[in-house]
């Protein structure tokens, strides 16, 4: 039937919407139709279509077994599932099972009969092909993308979800689940198995050393799996073992082939597939269509190829959707691919090289014409915003096409050759532009500057008139461009000048004719080829003919009497010269007029004719007729195209039908015939292709008529189906359509007069250059206008029907639908009652049977026509309609009344409430505000109590609902600024944003009220950093002063410990008060720099610092730098007063909190409190107290002591006491600590004793065996060095490792501290009384915890003991104990009762362990005195009782 064509675009964004069967043949879904392409030759060809789905297809597959390869499936968005016939083109059974749209389906290589789908949902369906059954499974909740049934397991199938989840399922086991792979992060675009079962060829190129690990890759049959994702990677999955074995990211390719198109936005597309027979080698498509040949065994840059290298512009332009291949039986192995770029290419495996490319269309093919010049050149203007100019004559590649884009923004509805010059193509738009495109050059097209408003219909060639024409000798072109458009007007173009304005000839008619009244709007146009005249049709049917160049009106054609569509003048070249007046027009009421203008044209009437009778009546198409050709080959033959969706060829003369062609699959746009072939004609439709058919191989001649058209329109209708339910979903925002192919409102070949879309121009075509990609779980259907309809009849009624809105006298109106004969008496009755003046007996108007008659009759009949309606309506709970009808007979309190009991009032009763009274008005006022409170509408039920003037009632409706913002503005809007209530409102909404933690809301309505201090309160609530500073000055501003010292005072506590040191400062510096906490937080910083900087605590990330804390000056003490700062930025000094004065500030700085020092404390906040007493210590020494200065010393020393960090409390003596003299305070100014009292000596004592001692561990580490500088990478002092010498004496002078901890005979020097301070006997017996009660205390809680447990365990049995004589013996002896424990408990603990104060307050270092270190030290070089090293003894042997330490000193006392 159909010798070439171009056939619809495959859809875009499906993972496998087309597939090649063993012998060849190549199916693609393209919106709701499969196309059936040849491609076993050396040229493809369409030879069919698969015709029946009612929505978009997502998938399709062909059966790969012998016997059944011309069985194939397809699935749709509409959730069927059909099975085709390909050789009969016939559908053979049809699942419905999915609930969801199906989003892929796949025919089982290993079982003929297993057909496997998914949907949307998650769901999986098996479907058996020889039975029918069907079984579901639900593997994961998650959206399907692609799956792939496996070529070497029947029951094994791989899934790919939206979310990069592959899942590997058994269908034999109720679809459980074998493997999740996981390794993608987006969307599964394609999976693809490896040809081979056994997982043997890649096992050189495992990753993550799979293979050196001794695991053999082949010891497990299950095949390789391929998978391409969005996130740009290629993997390779071993599924016998369900993991990835290798990732190959895609390679940045330079775009190659032709230009295209930037306002088509896309999105990545990675599809896979491994080509039979090659175990070691994949395709996969990349970024912008290229494809690649990766092979499996190499890596880098060598491991992929480019396919196409060969020679520019192979490859595709846009991404690619799908790939298929097959073996053919001449041995050659190809390659399929559907891309973006609407071509389908066949590719050659062994060269890599493409053999064709077939071009696609993805929208309605709106016109087509033969180049009167260029021989065989077929220009087509498509719904794709393209233009394709197709060399139909070349022999090497039979679809030879070049597309055009630029400067195309809409559907191309209209195009015409120019008659002479070569290449010279006009186009004309939806959106109204007309240009001119260059076919044989690059350039992009000229547009003219006069726009249409609405869609151009028709362009035509013809010589120019005026006011063009003037001059036309001196250079004009001999032929202008026409263009009539949606709007009625005809322009006149200067195709030399397009930038200047085009002329209307309409003014031209008018000013000629002498034409006054307006003119019907214009919908064609067409010039006889000579150039003498030209015909106009007219939205109301009618055709006028002109006489150029100064149109004349030579006659007037009144045949239509409907919107003409086409006009076509019958060539004058080779016929007979009384053809050369033909004229055939086409219009929507399906009847070709031919007329014969030849006596007309050749001798001008002196006025215009009117014609009402044809030359010829051509009958036979059954809808509209869109196009029309005459034969350049014949004498009066013409071709007509409809939305019959038929071609038919008339022999005009006979009137007879020649042959009629059916190839296409919807209404028909667009027809021309060959010029070179007189046989072959091309047509156009909605079905978005272009065919070529031989008028002598159709089967009929005639269109379908009577039942047969019936059946022949509900197969055509079947794409304005499933783009009505497309637009239902689009709508509802569901994810409902699938993309065909970009997506985009197309419309027919009508020509429209109004905007409104006929019911045949639903469906939609595809707008490529405004279609950004889907989101991948909806495949959304993009769609635009319908403007560029060209349409030329009235809008469907159907359509435009709104719903009849319920009549207010229904019982009367019902009455007119009555018998004929019924409804002519009731004009004799109703005439007797006028003109009588008695009425005939039994007839009442408007009541009973004659309740109609009330609307003729007088007003008590209406009144009671009124009252019978009333009734109705209550009865049928239509009260609006009863209180209208009570308010028309005048009735308003009753309608306002039964309005309120029925809960019916509204804005228009209210609005005329007030004709009824005051009282009344406000009685319905109130029962309105009942009735919107009811409704939820709190505010428009306040404001219409403001209308009575209850301001008050609205206030507490709108705080009884908690519209609180509300009420506050009516309130200061209505009432004076004291108003109690106003006040009553801003603390209960203060009380509920503070529950909701909107704090600031809250304290602004606190402030509002004056409370400043609640406002202060509620934002220091947030307790974060900017919070407590708005607080603080919020409560500073307001007069709060206690307030805003207190949340100041923690707004710096908390920049202090994030280290924000300036910060801090500024906010305590905003009060005086203050004062002395800066000058805390002055030597908190500069204690914090100085350890860091000696490296006594890692360096903390600092926010901000002040240049006075910057490192360095090792040799200046810390108090001596903490003085300095004080009297250069601070203003503090021995003599200064005021709130300055160091009385004022030492006492007010007693007053902060110090707890005891626990080990949990972090390190930063026991610096702050540290710090806390080094600045007490220094404003003590500027008050000349020694005693004091001396006891805070030690409380600074000790915090760091007791919270076990002995490192930083070394450092921090050698930064107060560098020469490690106490009694020297600072060289800086000079200052000698003599403290007098005892108290204070004791404290004196304590802290010598300490800074000895670590002195004592510095010279211990100076001279270690190693002579090293570090431990374990860090200093001494960072190491705890103490801790480990303990250790290390304890087990006999050697660390845990073994290595001697003895200084190095050789490396000793003279003792550079006084040994004397650290042997205290005092102090030795009250640590050894201290040891002794811990001691005592832990054997006490072990035997108390013993026996909980033993009596716990004996009341939880209830059983005697085994042995209970050993039983009562133990605890006999457990009583002795603890009675002597008790005792010994209570003589220790009045010795330390009865010593000294001091020596308990203020600590010792360990005697013992002192003693320890020194003889170590002296045994390895003698630098002890004999009566030292004797007293070192002494005490040792005196108070070493614990079994380690006994140990450590047995050498010294023997």
């Amino acid at each position: 039937m159909r010798e070439r064509s171009l056939p619809a675009s495959p859809n875009w964004y499906c993972s496998r919407c087309s597939d090649v069967s063993s012998g060849g043949l190549l199916g693609v879904g393209a919106k709701n139709i499969i196309y059936l392409i040849d491609v076993s030759a050396s040229s493809c060809r369409v030879s069919g279509e698969l015709v029946g789905h009612k929505d978009l297809v997502s998938g399709f597959s062909f059966c790969q077994h012998a016997g059944q390869s011309h069985i194939c499936v397809s699935s749709s968005t509409d959730g069927s599932i059909r099975f085709w016939d390909s050789d009969k083109k016939a559908l053979i059974r049809e699942h419905a099972a999915h609930q969801s749209p199906v989003s892929a389906v796949h025919w089982s290589p290993v079982d003929k009969n297993l057909v496997v789908s998914g949907d949307e949902k998650g769901v999986v369906f098996c479907h058996w092909y020889h039975t029918g059954d069907t079984a579901s499974f639900f593997p994961e909740p998650r959206t399907i993308f692609c799956l792939s049934c496996s070529p070497h397991t029947w029951n094994t199938v791989a899934i790919g979800y939206k979310d990069g989840m592959i899942v590997l399922i058994d269908v034999s086991k109720k679809g459980e689940v074998m493997h999740r792979l996981r390794g993608h992060d987006d969307e599964i675009h394609s999976l693809s198995w490896s040809p081979l079962a056994s997982e043997d060829a890649l096992c050189n190129r495992l990753e993550d050393g799979e293979a050196a690990n001794g695991v053999s890759a082949g010891e497990d049959r299950g095949g390789y799996l391929a998978s391409g994702s969005k996130d740009q990677t290629v993997r390779i999955w071993s599924t016998a073992k369900g993991k990835g074995v290798m990732t190959m990211k895609l390679p940045y390719l330079k775009k190659r082939g032709s230009a295209v198109d930037p306002g088509v936005k896309e999105r990545l597309w990675l599809s896979v597939l491994w080509p039979k027979g090659r175990a070691t080698q994949l395709v996969s498509s990349c970024f912008s269509g290229e494809l690649v040949l990766w092979d499996l065994t190499k890596a880098g840059k060598q491991r992929w190829t480019l396919l196409g290298t060969s020679s520019e512009g192979q490859n595709h332009s846009r991404i690619v959707f799908n790939l298929s291949s097959v073996h053919l039986e001449d041995g050659r192995e190809l390659l399929i691919s559907t891309s973006m770029d609407r071509e389908i290419k066949c590719w050659d495996l062994a060269s890599l090289d493409c053999c064709w490319t077939l071009p696609t269309l993805g929208g309605f093919v709106y016109a087509l014409s033969f180049s009167p010049v260029g021989t065989g050149c077929l220009a087509l203007g498509v719904g794709d915003n393209m233009i394709r100019v197709w060399n139909t004559l070349t022999t090497q590649n039979q679809y030879d096409t070049r597309s055009f884009w630029q400067s195309i923004k809409s559907k191309v509805t209209a195009l015409a050759w120019h008659p002479q010059k070569e290449g010279s193509l006009s186009f004309g738009t939806d959106d109204g532009k007309v240009g001119i495109y260059d076919v044989f050059s690059n350039k992009p097209p000229q547009i003219s500057s006069s726009y249409h408003r609405k869609t151009v219909y028709t362009l035509a060639w013809g010589p120019p008139v005026p006011p063009m024409s003037f001059g036309a000798a001196g250079g004009k072109p001999c032929y202008s461009l026409y263009s009539c458009a949606g709007e009625g007007v005809v322009l006149q173009h200067d195709p030399s000048k397009l930038s200047g304005e085009a002329s209307d000839i309409d003014r031209l008619i008018r000013d000629t004719n002498n034409i006054k009244h307006k003119l019907s709007p214009h919908t064609d146009i067409s010039w006889k080829p000579d150039g003498k005249v030209v015909a106009i049709g007219n939205e109301d049917g009618c055709i006028d003919v002109y006489q150029a160049p100064s149109l004349k009106l030579l006659c007037s054609i009144q045949q239509h009497h409907k919107i003409i569509n086409a006009l076509r003048w019958h060539h004058s070249h080779g016929s007979a010269p009384e053809l050369h007046g033909l004229l055939a027009s086409g219009s929507s009421n399906a009847i070709v007029y031919v007329h014969d203008l030849r006596s007309v044209i050749e001798n001008p009437p002196e006025s215009p004719v009117v014609l009402t009778e044809p030359y010829r009546r051509l009958c036979g198409h059954t809808s509209k007729i869109t196009g029309m050709s005459w034969s350049p080959h014949h004498s009066a033959r013409l071709v007509t195209v409809s939305y019959d969706g038929t071609a038919q060829v008339w022999d005009v003369l006979e009137e007879a039908a020649v042959s009629n062609y059916r190839g296409h699959v919807g209404y028909l746009l667009c027809v021309d015939w060959s010029p070179v072939d007189p046989d072959l004609i091309w047509t156009g439709g909605k079905d978005f292709t272009v065919q070529e058919w031989s008028v002598s191989k159709q089967e009929f001649t005639k269109p379908p008529k009577g039942k047969k058209m019936t059946e022949w329109k509900d197969k055509t209708k079947a794409n304005a189906k499933q783009v009505k339910k497309n637009k239902k979903a689009s709508a509802a925002g569901g994810a409902a359509a699938w993309e065909t192919n970009g997506g985009g409102a197309a419309t027919g070949r009508e020509k429209m007069v109004t905007q409104q879309p006929s019911c045949e121009d639903e469906d939609d075509e595809v707008g490529s250059t405004n279609s950004p990609a889907p989101s991948p779980a909806t495949f959304e259907v993009q769609r635009k206008s319908s403007a560029a309809v060209k349409s030329k009849d009235k809008p469907d009624g159907n359509l435009l029907k709104k719903k009849k809105p319920r009549s207010m006298l229904p019982l009367s109106t019902s009455m007119d639908h009555r018998p004929k004969e019924e409804l002519l008496q009731d004009c004799v009755t109703l005439a007797s009652v006028k003109h009588n003046s008695a009425h005939p007996a039994a007839c009442a108007p408007g009541k009973g049977e004659f309740i109609h008659l009330g609307l003729f009759a007088d007003r008590q009949a209406l009144h009671h026509m009124f009252e019978t309606e009333e009734e109705g309506h209550i009865e049928a709970g239509h009260f609006d309609s009863v209180v209208y009808l009570r308010l028309w007979s005048g009735d308003l309190e009753g309608a306002l009344q039964l309005a309120t009991e029925k809960g019916e009032l509204n804005d228009h009763l209210l609005s005329i409430a007030p004709m009824a009274g005051f009282k009344v008005w406000s009685q319905t006022v109130e029962a309105f505000v009942k009735q919107l409170c009811l409704q939820e509408q709190y505010l428009k039920a306040a404001s219409h109590l403001l209308s009575i003037n209850k301001l008050y009632e609205a206030v507490d409706l709108l705080r009884s609902h908690k519209l609180y913002r509300e009420a506050i503005a009516l309130v200061k809007a209505r009432l004076p600024a004291d108003e109690p209530v106003l006040k009553e409102l801003y603390t209960s909404w203060a009380a509920v944003l503070e529950k909701d933690g909107h704090f600031s809301a809250a304290a602004k309505c606190y402030l509002a009220t004056g409370a400043s201090f609640d406002a202060a309160k509620v934002i220091s609530r947030k307790n974060d950093v900017p919070s407590l500073r708005a607080a603080a000055s919020l409560a500073r501003i307001s007069g709060e002063a206690a307030l805003a010292q207190s949340l100041a005072l923690r707004c710096a506590k908390d920049l202090a410990a994030d280290q924000d040191w300036v910060g801090a400062q500024e906010v305590l510096s905003s009060q005086d008060s203050l004062l002395v906490h800066g000058l805390h937080l002055c030597v908190a910083e500069l204690l914090a720099v100085m350890l860091a900087d000696s490296g006594a605590i890692p360096p903390a990330p600092c926010v901000s610092s002040h240049p006075w804390a910057s490192p360095g000056q090792r040799c200046v003490t810390i108090q001596d730098r903490a003085r300095a700062v004080w009297e250069e930025q601070f203003g503090v000094s021995q003599t200064s007063t005021g709130h300055r004065s160091v009385g004022a500030l030492l006492q007010e700085l007693k007053s902060a909190e110090s707890p005891t020092p626990t080990t949990n404390i972090p390190l930063r906040q026991v610096l702050l409190y540290s710090s806390l007493h080094l600045t007490r210590a220094v404003l003590s020494w500027l008050q000349d107290d020694d005693g004091e200065l001396t006891k805070q010393l030690g409380h600074a020393l000790a915090w760091l002591r007791d919270t076990r960090h002995l490192s930083q409390s070394a450092e921090l003596c050698k930064l107060l006491f560098p020469d490690g003299d106490v009694s020297v305070c600072s060289r800086k100014y000079p200052k000698t600590i003599h403290p007098t009292e005892e108290e204070a000596k004791a404290a004196a004592r304590s802290l010598s004793a300490f800074v000895h001692y670590h002195r004592m561990y510095e010279c211990w580490w100076r001279n270690s065996a190693d002579g090293r500088k570090t431990q374990n990478g860090l200093p001494p002092s960072a190491a705890c060095p103490e801790d480990e010498a303990k250790d290390g004496m304890a087990n006999g002078g050697l660390s845990e490792s073994g290595e001697s901890l003895r200084p190095a005979a050789e490396m000793v020097d003279t003792l550079d501290f006084d040994a004397s301070l650290l042997l205290s006997d005092s102090h030795a017996a009250v640590q050894a009384t201290q040891r002794c009660v811990k001691e005592i205390q832990e054997r006490l809680s072990a035997m108390v915890l013993q026996h909980s447990r033993t009596q716990g365990g004996q009341l939880n049995s209830g059983e005697e003991p085994e042995d209970s004589a050993d039983a009562g013996g133990q605890c006999s002896e457990d009583q002795d104990s603890l009675m002597s424990l008790s005792a010994k408990m209570s003589k220790y603990q009045k010795e330390l009762a009865d010593l000294p104060q001091a020596i308990k307050m203020y600590p010792h270092p360990d005697v013992v362990e002192c003693c320890l270190v020194l003889l170590h030290l002296d045994e390895s070089s003698p630098s002890l005195s004999a009566s030292l090293r004797q007293e070192a003894r002494d005490l040792l042997g005196k108070y070493a009782t614990s079994p380690s330490v006994l140990k450590a000193s047995r050498r010294f006392l023997t």
